[in-house]
């Protein structure tokens, strides 16, 4: 049975974990998700280009960011740039390091999801006059964005508990909040106990939805 004083700190500490995980986890997560997105998008046109330099360079950065883990990307952003000059606040290093991480591993995933679209697609598309940039715009990105839904959205749940790394630099979100209440109170195991229930609600309300927009986008998909 829990002692009486330690279920009143779960219960005192549980909205400033929560409030942690909205003000700072989520925000971090849906920052970083974005712009690694739109990374992502650019690298895998790249990787799709009949330039040899440019598809290189695109497999180059995805190999050292899948290659390389995200931890040690974040910390040679946030520890190892100062040593040439170059000092980035917690949040932007946080920022920056999520967002290449993300850019690297969904970029293979937009690839291949523009790959999934028939080449019949690019030929009618080309019949009727479009250029190549309006064919992508209007006729393969909008295919391929449902291809790609499943797995861009585990990688955003994936990302959520990632950013629990950005405690290790003082950014404040859920897990570092957790770690300030169980540092005091010296109860780590029931706090960070705690921490885990909150990602874990956090992932399954995503998940709800990631179930619900994959159901809404199967509508338009013949079978």
């Amino acid at each position: 049975m829990i002692d009486p004083e330690l279920w009143q700190l779960l219960q005192d500490s549980l909205w400033p974990i929560v409030r942690g995980g909205l003000v700072g986890t989520i925000p971090l997560t849906v920052i970083s998700f974005v712009l690694g997105l739109v990374l992502a998008l650019g690298v895998a046109l790249l990787r799709l280009s009949r330039n040899p330099f440019l598809t290189w360079l695109a497999r180059a950065y995805i190999s050292v960011i899948r290659g390389t883990p995200l931890l040690v990307q974040l910390f040679v952003i946030f520890y190892g740039l100062p040593s040439i000059g170059l000092l980035i606040d917690p949040w932007p290093s946080a920022i920056i390091a999520f967002s290449l991480n993300v850019g690297g591993y969904a970029a293979e995933i937009i690839r291949a999801a523009i790959l999934s679209v028939p080449r019949g697609q690019w030929e009618a598309a080309y019949t009727i006059g479009m250029s190549p940039r309006e064919q992508l715009a209007r006729v393969i990105l909008p295919q391929a964005a449902r291809v790609s839904v499943p797995p861009l959205s585990n990688t955003f749940i994936s990302l959520v508990k990632d950013t629990s790394l950005a405690s290790l630099i003082l950014v404040t979100e859920l897990f570092r909040e957790a770690q300030k209440i169980a540092a005091f109170s010296q109860e780590f195991l029931w706090l960070y106990t705690e921490a885990a229930v909150v990602y874990w609600g956090f992932c399954t309300v995503l998940a709800l939805g990631q179930d619900r927009l994959e159901r809404r986008l199967d509508r338009y998909v013949a079978h």
